[in-house]
């Protein structure tokens, strides 16, 4: 994979592509939503009907993990979850953007004749895919604590409370890597047909490869946001 331009703020190091991905998919996200429901009508149609089918596509994945009296609290950010996440992992697979340095740019920690690339899929980033899933395993405990503190302690001290407490770790573990894996391995195999091969023989496997990417990443969009609802609902639950 090609490099990307990074900097150095506070002590932490800002992948810039990443950065700027992400917040291209936000602004993605919000321009869709706020379009399709600005002249919303009795009987939709057009983009309106296709944001009703993602809100009602949302509505049945809050219906999977919570129960009548809560599913409807959670659809709002299941839906911006999904739809954040959908368009993050489609973006090096549309629009992905590439570029060679003509000349060294320490600032960024470039050198010249560097293969960049300026836009990627975030999700294909292993600190991002992290990152987010660390943020949600931190926002279902916290639902969980203010929910109940007492069903919440409770649930850690039992005879099964050492096996709880690695669940903890495992969880957001195997949520950031599921993505993140199939994600990159996505991306990569792109850039290989598009770098590495000639088009006279890759052309076919290449358009079939985009077509089964998209669909992956729709696929796992969906598996991010069913986990990250479940994880909240577990912690939720009066019953564990």
């Amino acid at each position: 994979m090609e490099t990307t331009p990074k900097v150095d703020f506070l002590g932490m190091t800002f992948d810039l592509t990443v950065v700027g991905a992400s917040l291209i998919a936000a602004i993605i996200v919000f321009v869709f939503v706020m379009w399709a429901t600005r002249r919303r009508e009795m009987v939709p149609r057009g983009v309106q009907t296709v944001m009703e089918m993602v809100i009602d596509f949302a509505n049945s994945i809050t219906k999977l993990a919570y129960d009548d009296k809560r599913a409807p609290k959670f659809l709002a950010f299941t839906l911006t979850l999904f739809l954040f996440i959908l368009v993050a992992n489609q973006m090096g697979v549309i629009g992905m953007v590439t570029a060679t340095v003509t000349e060294p740019i320490p600032a960024l920690g470039l050198e010249k004749d560097d293969h960049i690339s300026l836009l990627k899929s975030p999700t294909a980033d292993m600190n991002f895919a992290f990152a987010f899933a660390i943020a949600i395993a931190l926002f279902a405990n916290f639902m969980g604590i203010i929910t109940s503190f007492k069903n919440y302690v409770k649930h850690f001290i039992n005879p099964l409370g050492i096996i709880h407490v690695i669940e903890e770790f495992s969880k957001p573990l195997t949520h950031a890597l599921r993505i993140w894996a199939n994600i990159f391995a996505g991306e990569i195999l792109i850039t290989v047909l598009l770098t590495k091969m000639n088009l006279a023989f890759s052309g076919l496997p290449l358009v079939v490869w985009i077509g089964f990417s998209l669909f992956v990443g729709l696929i796992q969009a969906y598996i991010f946001t069913v986990l990250a609802n479940v994880y909240i609902a577990q912690k939720i639950s009066t019953d564990h």
